[in-house]
């Protein structure tokens, strides 16, 4: 009901009953049980949101491409960095666009993370910790490495490209460490994932995806500053700092330090700290979501240029295309 740019003119589902809910949900809309179906009314259609099987991305992408339409691809954008710069490619050759569906760069709790660190309460940021963790088990699709599935498919895109976008999206990232395993899931895929990514003169970003178990996901982001910590979550912050300008550094001692009896005695701070915090509304899902496609739409009829470019999604895919590489993971499942 909050829609007021977009009308859903067309739906693709192989299932009937979806086929059908789609049109009670948007009278008027056309279904259709394959998506090849939509080249015939393409004249009808500015957009379309290739939201189909992970496996499924790059061939559809690039067959909607082909003809000349726009398309939002969810994640992951395709398999490889090869198949994104072909996508990427594509489009060009046939004057489209394609967007990477990447809102978790616009969900509230990262854009409160951004504007904290924009304010320099806590400092030169040296280490960024992203955890999309949890403690439960799958035995879907979602679990099989030939799905092009695994966390690092599936739930890692989304810290993958806020820990770009936190190192300003250098050309120079790099692997520092990367850890895949594969402990409690009916497949083959991977259910936990470690990665150190690092660029010159940048903080150290620290990245975990499991679900094998971690059951005290008590924050999402943690950023570890010069002057102080934040901490951020799905729903709050918090952060604790102090002010340099109010501190006086201390004149260094080369021998332990000792009391006035001449006891040995440990480095006492002083350090007047400050504690902030408050709530976050919203998520990637609704707020998040709600931003993407209002970027979509402002690049489309307005001419305003994306911020999350097809560039930015076959970075993030380079990433874990690497890791699958540097830890790979025996495939057991065919389909």
């Amino acid at each position: 009901e909050l829609n007021e740019k977009f009308e859903v003119v067309a739906c693709v589902d192989e299932i009937p009953l979806r086929r059908l809910v789609a049109e009670e949900r948007h009278p008027g809309c056309k279904t259709f049980a394959d998506y090849k179906e939509l080249f015939n009314i393409k004249d009808e259609i500015d957009l379309v949101v290739n939201a189909s099987y992970s496996q499924c991305h790059y061939e559809i992408s690039k067959d909607l491409l082909s003809h000349g339409m726009n398309v939002v691809a969810e994640k992951p954008f395709a398999r490889t960095y090869e198949e994104c710069l072909d996508l990427i490619e594509t489009a060009k050759a046939n004057n489209c666009h394609v967007y990477p569906f990447h809102q978790s760069l616009f969900a509230p709790n990262f854009l409160k993370l951004k504007e904290i660190l924009e304010s320099g309460k806590i400092g030169t940021p040296v280490q960024y910790s992203l955890r999309y963790s949890g403690f439960s088990h799958r035995w879907d699709w979602q679990t099989i490495l030939a799905c092009c599935a695994g966390g690092l498919y599936n739930t890692a895109p989304h810290p993958i490209g806020q820990a770009l976008d936190l190192l300003g999206w250098d050309e120079n990232v790099k692997i520092a460490y990367a850890k895949l395993g594969s402990y409690n899931v009916s497949g083959d895929g991977d259910d936990y994932a470690k990665l150190l990514l690092t660029a010159p003169e940048k903080p150290l970003v620290d990245i975990e995806v499991i679900s094998c178990g971690d059951a005290y996901p008590d924050y999402i982001f943690k950023v570890y500053g010069t002057n102080g910590t934040l901490q951020v979550s799905y729903g709050d912050y918090k952060m604790t700092y102090y002010k340099p300008e109010e501190y006086t550094e201390h004149e260094l001692k080369k021998l332990a330090l000792k009391d006035e009896n001449g006891n040995p005695i440990y480095c006492s701070d002083d350090m007047k700290k400050y504690e902030e915090g408050g709530d976050v509304i919203g998520d990637a899902f609704n707020k998040g979501s709600d931003s993407f496609y209002h970027m979509v739409y402002d690049d489309l009829v307005n001419g305003k240029p994306a911020y999350i470019t097809p560039e930015k999604g076959a970075a993030v895919i380079k990433i874990i295309e690497e890791c699958h590489k540097r830890t790979p993971l025996e495939r057991k499942v065919e389909l």
